[in-house]
């Protein structure tokens, strides 16, 4: 048998032992399995005693007026503005103010250690090269065809001519 824990659905099939909800079958050849490999045998025991606490467990009584009390609260109106407010009530920035203030003061820290100094600011390095009145004229003719095949080309929104 190839050892569960190292298979896809090993943990399930261990848990399902674990908690005796396998067939009689699957269990003897798991129980076998389970005697001579210490790793399950661990696992196995550690869910046993987890499901063993929570049988033992007992959750507390709940008071008569539960419910009533319950549905008051939910039925209690809270205004819009509690929403915006809440974050600057006492007890909640009495809790964050520290770790506000701590985190403030880092950052001015770091702002203080590693200010930028001047940056240079970058010169422009255009360089403007003489072309020969072939290559201008050209460059114009060329232009000139782009500006015709642009008055061709309807402008979505304007009426057609």
């Amino acid at each position: 048998m190839r050892c569960p824990i190292e298979t896809v659905d090993g943990a399930e099939l261990l848990l399902a032992f674990s908690s005796r909800r396998l067939d009689s079958a699957r269990t003897a050849a798991l129980d076998d399995h389970v005697r001579a490999c210490e790793p399950c045998a661990a696992f196995v025991a550690a869910q046993r005693s987890v499901s063993d606490a929570l049988d033992r467990w007992e959750a507390p009584a709940v008071s008569a007026d539960f419910d009533r009390r319950l549905y008051a609260r939910i039925e209690q109106e809270v205004p819009w503005w509690d929403f915006l407010v809440r974050p600057f009530h006492p007890t909640f920035t009495a809790r964050w103010l520290p770790v506000t203030t701590a985190a403030g003061l880092l950052v001015a820290v770091g702002v203080w250690v590693e200010r930028p100094g001047e940056v240079p600011i970058p010169q422009p390095s255009a360089q403007v090269e003489a072309l020969s009145l072939d290559q201008a004229a050209a460059a114009l003719q060329e232009m000139q065809l782009v500006q015709q095949f642009s008055d061709l080309v309807p402008v979505e929104g304007e009426p057609k001519l």
